[in-house]
């Protein structure tokens, strides 16, 4: 599979329409020589093919070339229509997020440099309230809590694994069981340089809750996490980030983590929709996890 497009600034965004064809049943067209393909997000036994101009013979070609697929339906919008929103340059808090293909800013003396990221065709870009509240409080964990590694599940385009070093993680791992977007992430990963500090695999969350460190990062579907918030590797974390909720999710959420040996610090609402929770296990420091 072809990774996310990526140009200079000067040659602006290699996304500007998307042609998007819609199959039942898998087709990975990994390995193949195609025009202009994005990339294929595969979900619930369906899969959309991304290409940036109209694609019809190819994807005919593909469609005989896997008889168990057939094609539903295809779509044609712009880039922004996709992402909901330009994406443009943008700061949440302390942190300067970047399309690779936007004009560099002048960085004064000791400024943070811009954390670069395309998106591709995967969400993720820091304008959804709940990107925007996990940035808030990764910073938070990270700047106050000592952190020097995460986990950050459901990881998407890599930006929260990206801010969590930028606050200064010497180490995260960053997953998800998208194929498409773990290509994103690693190349986002790339893109900043980061591949000595920031591993990026394609799994379960649930699989993977019992790995090591000091920090979790779950911006995740609301039936994954009633799993890890259960799971024993859940209470061996210092400190806890997890969104994607919204409001009867996140008090059953609440609920159960009322039950366990852990302590809430804060909690957002985005939007007024989606809820964001940033937390500590009763084996965190008491001097560091003090309330943000």
């Amino acid at each position: 599979m072809n990774g996310p497009g990526m140009r200079g600034a000067s040659q602006g965004c290699p996304y500007e329409t998307l042609h998007i064809y819609y199959f039942s049943g898998r087709v990975t067209p990994a390995g193949r020589e195609l025009r202009d393909f994005i990339g294929t997000w595969e979900e619930d036994g369906f899969s959309f093919l991304f290409f940036s101009s109209p694609a019809e013979a190819q994807v005919h070609a593909l469609g005989r070339a896997f008889p168990g697929a057939r094609l539903l339906d295809s779509f044609h919008m712009t880039y922004e229509q996709w992402q909901g929103a330009p994406v443009v340059p943008l700061r949440v808090g302390r942190f300067h997020i970047r399309p690779p293909w936007a004009p560099a800013e002048a960085n004064g003396s000791g400024a943070e440099p811009p954390i670069l990221m395309d998106p591709g065709v995967v969400f993720g870009t820091g304008t959804h309230a709940t990107t925007r509240d996990c940035l808030e409080a990764v910073a938070c964990a990270v700047e106050r809590g000592g952190c020097t590694s995460a986990l950050d599940l459901g990881t998407g385009t890599g930006l929260l694994a990206l801010a969590a070093v930028r606050c200064g993680c010497r180490r995260c791992l960053a997953v998800d069981l998208n194929a498409l977007a773990a290509t994103t992430a690693w190349a986002n990963v790339r893109l900043n340089r980061l591949e000595d500090r920031i591993l990026v695999i394609r799994g379960r969350a649930e699989a993977v809750i019992d790995t090591p460190a000091d920090l979790l990062i779950a911006n995740i579907h609301y039936d994954i996490m009633r799993q890890l918030v259960q799971a024993s590797g859940f209470l061996k974390k210092r400190w806890f980030v997890l969104s994607g909720l919204m409001r009867s999710e996140a008090k059953t959420v609440r609920d159960t983590l009322n039950t366990l040996p852990v302590r809430i610090l804060r909690e957002w609402s985005g939007d007024g929709v989606w809820h964001t929770v940033l937390g500590v296990t009763d084996g965190a420091d008491e001097s560091n996890a003090r309330t943000p």
